[in-house]
């Protein structure tokens, strides 16, 4: 594997750890707590934060092998993984228009990377 196909799968991989955070930080928004300061320091949050830290680290890291071009293009995987995850750990539906945007996505992330 060259170097930047590694630090592409690196990106894209920071940008799954980035997405299961934000499921990890709806999870820990559907919760009730005591009281407000438990909404933002609890486990589950500080968590999902870490990990929000450790994605940007990653994406830093990818960032020194492959063009800042590609970046935001790769960065649109974000949403595909999103909106998968809300549909298996959130119960979101998936509708005809986001599996419309889906599709455009994943085109237009084929399209540009090539």
């Amino acid at each position: 594997m060259s170097k930047s196909a590694g630090a592409v799968c690196l990106l894209l991989f920071s940008v799954f750890i980035s997405s299961v955070s934000q499921i990890l930080l709806k999870k820990a928004a559907n919760k009730t707590y005591k009281d407000h300061i438990r909404e933002y320091i609890n486990p589950l949050v500080i968590f999902a934060y870490g990990m929000f830290f450790g994605s940007v680290i990653l994406t830093m890291l990818s960032l020194k092998n492959i063009p800042l071009s590609m970046q935001p293009i790769l960065e649109s995987a974000g949403y595909i993984f999103v909106t998968v995850m809300g549909y298996f750990f959130l119960g979101e539906k998936i509708g005809k228009r986001k599996f419309a945007g889906i599709g455009l996505i994943m085109l237009g992330i084929l399209i540009f990377s090539l």
